[in-house]
């Protein structure tokens, strides 16, 4: 193990890792062509979606990412972002906190 490699792993066992666990939020949404989910953002987290069945579009400020089933899209924290779908999509959603160097 290299110098750096010490240097990382130190630091992950300095950081709270119970506190994070608690922090994520989990949800599970049901996106219809009538569904309106606003354009919104996360300012201190990151959202993961992961498609469990359908297809649709994870929906950023600078593009869209296609969704079906087993397909993710990551929207990082502070991203403009929505979903829609012209059918039916089913996504189970993870906020993630952000973890910088004031974490460790």
């Amino acid at each position: 193990m290299g110098e750096g490699d010490k240097k990382k792993k130190k630091g992950v066992k300095n950081m709270d890792l119970n506190s994070i666990k608690e922090s994520i939020v989990k949800n599970v949404y049901h996106v219809t062509s009538d569904t309106k989910v606003p354009l919104h953002n996360h300012a201190e987290q990151n959202e993961i979606f992961y498609c469990i069945k359908g297809s649709g579009f994870g929906v950023l400020e600078d593009g869209e990412v296609e969704l079906s089933a087993g397909k993710s899209c990551i929207v990082p924290a502070g991203t403009m972002h929505s979903l829609r779908s012209e059918g039916d999509l089913y996504v189970s959603a993870f906020l993630v906190p952000v973890v910088d160097d004031r974490a460790v």
